[in-house]
């Protein structure tokens, strides 16, 4: 979800320019997306690190949402490789 949601921004973004704007390739079409994607991840994804650094869950939860999830995900730790001793 938190990577098919900015691709989607992304695409209506790009969308949205075309209206106004005439492209002459696919390929400038291809790198707006692909610009216009990567901006929208970036803002959100620091806008989310901020919230949780100053401890602000509702800024945190709009832009996890906006990224297509309401929180990153969560990975449990892992423990150091087990060493196990024959004798």
């Amino acid at each position: 979800m938190r990577t098919v949601v900015p691709l989607v921004a992304g695409l209506l973004l790009t969308l949205l320019i075309h209206i106004g704007v005439t492209f002459d390739s696919a390929s400038v079409a291809g790198v707006v997306t692909t610009v216009l994607t990567g901006a929208y991840y970036t803002v959100f994804r620091l806008l989310e690190t901020l919230a949780a650094k100053i401890h602000n869950r509702p800024l945190a939860t709009v832009a996890g949402i906006l990224l297509g999830w309401a929180t990153p995900p969560d990975y449990p730790a892992t423990a150091g490789a087990a060493v196990h001793s024959v004798t």
